[in-house]
């Protein structure tokens, strides 16, 4: 008798435990996340890894999603195509996870894209701006930021407008990117009549531009136009400055010298720089400017738009899988499609339109670095300061 029960006594603890692993299973939503963690991309990837927590604290804190606590386990992709891709394919055929988001270049948001649509998972595009990842035709592939041919909308108002010049230098880093956003530009000097005097491709992680730069003050163009990451975007106007180039404006399309540390590794060569960057703490979208706010109280350092797009993104999966029927990746698919939300990035809706497929299109701003600082000068109707121009010739700076 005793024997028995014992024996009962462990069978209903084993039931017992299998019925609060299945309570602790349902109770809890792991998504894992794509990043650049290591390697040149490492500070974008870090960027965007500490926004998506901030999100995920913030869920967690108001009931999680569909009642489930959230848990965001990054992935290290390296900047690398392949080890994104493969990742992907884990977090889908191993993982069963029913929608996917994250990763930063255009490259690895190419790679993961290709892997989802193929597996019927929907993927949300959270930085990568290539024109072509949403141009394939993918019906689970969906972007939730500007691709690169809108990069520049905001900078060619200013430039038509302000600085209305006639030439351009345009230097481009070798990626996906930086091509694709050189191409853009010299579609919009075509476009406007202004001659492209210099297209000049770099490898990225460059230490000297300086041959590069001499052929830029041989042509003498008004604007000088770059797509770099942070490291060259600072190197290329440290070398600028060495070489006392003037021009009626130095212009960044996004990325690097949209950054914070764009300012703090340029120096006072960054002054006066103006770039093109998709969001800033200035604009008047719900919460962006709490988020600002919190991130620079967290981990003491001003946030990019690149964490904006993170932040944002995990919000976006959240109402999709809300307003979902199912946990299957069909019905997050539609709900994703279906999709009209304000963020703190700004609004979200995925449309097809201009030979895009699931593109959110949002209007872009232009950003100076004026008394050291990152200040939103265009549209007018969103400037936090009045925007300086003509800029100073180089001898004529203190």
């Amino acid at each position: 008798m005793k024997r028995l029960s014992v024996m009962l006594f462990i069978m209903s603890s084993i039931v017992f435990g299998i019925a609060c692993a299945g309570l602790a299973t349902a109770a809890t939503l792991e998504l894992g996340i794509p990043l650049p963690l290591t390697g040149a991309q490492a500070k974008f990837g870090e960027m965007e890894m500490r926004a998506y927590r901030i999100a995920m604290e913030e869920i967690n804190a108001k009931g999680g999603i569909k009642g489930m606590t959230v848990v965001l386990n990054f992935e290290d992709g390296q900047g690398k195509p392949e080890i994104s891709r493969a990742i992907a394919e884990k977090l889908i055929d191993v993982k069963k996870q029913p929608v996917i988001f994250g990763d930063y270049s255009s490259s690895c948001s190419k790679a993961i894209a290709a892997v989802a649509n193929e597996r019927k998972v929907p993927y949300l595009v959270v930085t990568g701006a290539d024109d072509s990842i949403t141009q394939q035709n993918y019906s689970y592939v969906f972007r939730l930021n500007p691709s690169n041919a809108y990069y520049a909308s905001g900078m060619g108002s200013f430039l038509s407008q302000v600085v209305k010049p006639t030439s351009v230098a345009i230097l481009y880093e070798s990626s996906d990117f930086g091509t694709s956003g050189a191409d853009e530009m010299a579609k919009y000097a075509e476009k406007v009549g202004m001659k492209v005097l210099l297209k000049e491709k770099y490898e990225k992680g460059a230490v000297d531009f300086k041959p590069i730069l001499t052929k830029v003050k041989e042509q003498k163009p008004d604007v000088i136009y770059m797509v770099s990451y942070v490291m060259d975007a600072s190197l290329l106007m440290k070398q600028i400055k060495e070489l006392r180039i003037d021009a009626k404006l130095f212009a960044g399309g996004g990325a690097g010298h949209a950054l914070p540390e764009f300012i703090h590794n340029a120096g006072d060569a960054a002054e006066c720089v103006v770039t093109a960057t998709l969001w800033s703490p200035q604009v008047k979208y719900p919460g962006a400017k709490e988020f600002a706010e919190k991130y620079k109280a967290k981990f003491n350092e001003e946030v990019g738009y690149h964490g904006a797009e993170a932040y944002s993104a995990l919000y976006i999966v959240k109402d999709a899988i809300e307003r979902a029927k199912s946990m299957d990746a069909a019905d997050i698919q539609v709900a994703m499609k279906a999709t009209k939300l304000m963020t703190a990035f700004g609004p979200i809706q995925f449309e097809d339109k201009d030979g895009y497929q699931n593109q959110n299109f949002m209007d872009t701003l232009v950003l100076q670095v004026i008394n050291g600082k990152h200040e939103t000068i265009w549209p007018e109707s969103t400037a936090s300061a009045k925007y300086v121009y003509p800029i100073p010739r180089w001898r004529d700076r203190k």
